[in-house]
């Protein structure tokens, strides 16, 4: 997976940050998640990896999805926000054009899913992160008993 966020960083011209891959990871590995995991995450990848000719900037959709739950707290509200800032600031650390990071920072951003997204990546992007919804009946449970034991507050 590390090479895969290399790659990511290499497409915009630049190198990765160093650690943020490990904590990008680490979270994803958090014990309190159930369903927003590597396993998600991996998800995600199956699919950008299918529909890649489709984005028009898809290093920064992979990265948006990267990024997308790293701050993952079910009982609060402003994760996308944190995931957002977060990924904005680990491409401006790495020299990322600004209009690159602001780019990731609104694809993060547009999986709260309080609005339909704007462009063609963010469209893309929000349809990856919610392509659980149509997977077949046993993922489906999987996922629907996942996201209960996140939420069993």
């Amino acid at each position: 997976m590390n090479a895969r966020f290399a790659a990511c960083f290499r497409a915009l011209g630049v190198a990765p940050p160093r650690g943020v891959v490990e904590d990008l990871l680490g979270r994803y590995r958090e014990p309190h998640r159930a369903y927003h995991t590597l396993e998600h995450l991996e998800e995600c990848f199956a699919a950008i990896d299918l529909l890649r000719n489709e984005c028009e900037r898809p290093a920064e959709v992979e990265l948006g999805l990267w990024f997308h739950d790293a701050i993952y707290d079910p009982q609060r509200g402003d994760n996308e926000a944190l995931s957002a800032e977060w990924a904005e600031r680990a491409l401006h650390e790495a020299g990322a054009p600004r209009d690159a990071c602001a780019r990731v920072s609104e694809l993060v951003l547009a999986t709260k899913h309080d609005a339909a997204p704007e462009g063609a990546d963010a469209r893309l992007l929000v349809d990856i992160d919610l392509g659980i919804l149509g997977s077949e009946p046993a993922r489906f449970d999987a996922y629907e008993r996942q996201v209960r034991a996140e939420y069993g507050f």
